[in-house]
């Protein structure tokens, strides 16, 4: 299906301490994250930035969009590739640098796939579809900064590492 897709959140403040931002140190960087029909999300800023470490931050979503992404788009890759995906896990990191002026930007994300496919002879085929995915991901598409990918791939039968 081709054609724009549209995306909502709302986003609540909950941070307000009682005076308000008179302050850096005067107001806490909590949110709430609103979408119709799903769970809340509680966010915050991160740790260093006065934030609350308990909860999502954007740097964490980023990160998690990226190797979401690339999931989804990884099965369907493999699906139509004729290999059955039977385990996956990321092991996903980024690096996000600061410019010394209030702001900054990630630099790379590695995504680090474990993937178990159901027959031997569908590994080197598992392997290929990475490159697919990724050129299918629409938020490593969509970000400007590399996002690599750095596969794992065995069968039920060998295990780990492969």
């Amino acid at each position: 299906m081709l054609g724009e897709h549209h995306y909502r959140v709302h986003t609540d403040w909950t941070g307000d301490r009682g005076a308000g931002t008179t302050g850096y140190r005067d107001y806490d960087r909590l949110a709430t994250l609103r979408v119709p029909g799903k769970p809340d999300l509680l966010a915050s800023s991160d740790k260093p930035f006065r934030g609350d470490p308990t909860r999502w931050n954007p740097e964490d979503m980023l990160l998690a969009a990226l190797s979401e992404c690339h999931l989804l788009s990884y099965l369907h890759a493999c699906v139509g590739a004729g290999v059955v995906v039977v385990g996956y896990e990321d092991d996903a990191t980024a690096v996000m640098t600061e410019d010394g002026k209030n702001g900054g930007a990630f630099t790379e994300a590695v995504l680090r796939p474990r993937v178990t496919v159901a027959e031997p002879s569908m590994i080197e085929a598992a392997r290929a579809a990475h490159q697919q995915a990724h050129e299918w991901c629409f938020i490593a598409s969509s970000v400007n900064f590399p996002v690599r990918v750095e596969p794992q791939i065995t069968d039920v039968r060998a295990g780990w590492p492969a």
